[in-house]
């Protein structure tokens, strides 16, 4: 079978990380088809944050929380050692698609590197606060971005399960 196929079947999302961080390489690789992703008039208006500090990770953490509603012994992160941000341009009318490309595309290959990911939201809520247009301007980002998803990576803990079956009735053929 085709590996791209064989990766869009297999890929699961993990919930259960173990706390060694993947290689800057594996990591750079898993970015680099992020930023390949197809975008909206090729404007290419997404961009990632890799982040591997893990006194950042704390923050995300514990900003998640209190964006979810969830006591401060809850991880929305799983335990990953790491993050891929996605945001996207909000100049862009294509924005959200064109961001949620990048993160389908990071986590297909981070599978196909034998990674894990599990797609974590209310990045949009965090990079709506002070603290995050902060972060933004300390990384020389300028514009107006929008918080699309965490794709939170890392070795799973344990192996995901099968997948579920298919629902039935989701294709029409119009010939």
């Amino acid at each position: 079978m085709n590996e791209i196929l064989k990766a869009m079947k297999e890929r699961r999302s993990v919930r259960a990380f173990k706390s060694e961080l993947p290689p800057r390489e594996l990591l750079d690789a898993v970015v680099e088809a992020g930023v390949y992703a197809a975008s909206g008039h090729g404007a290419q208006s997404p961009i990632v944050l890799a982040v591997t500090n893990q006194e950042l990770m704390a923050k995300l953490r514990k900003d998640n929380c209190k964006i979810g509603g969830w006591g401060p012994d809850f991880d929305p992160f799983y335990g990953a050692p790491a993050a891929l941000i996605v945001l996207a341009d909000k100049s862009a009318p294509t924005h959200v698609y064109d961001g949620a490309l990048v993160m389908g595309n990071m986590m297909l290959a981070a599978h196909s590197l034998g990674l894990a990911t599990c797609w974590i939201h209310r990045a949009k809520e965090e990079f709506e606060t002070p603290d995050y247009k902060a972060l933004l301007k300390s990384l020389g980002v300028e514009g107006d971005y929008e918080g699309i998803g965490h794709c939170a990576i890392g070795y799973a803990a344990k192996a995901p399960g099968a997948p579920a079956p298919r629902k039935a009735n989701r294709v029409y053929r119009i010939d």
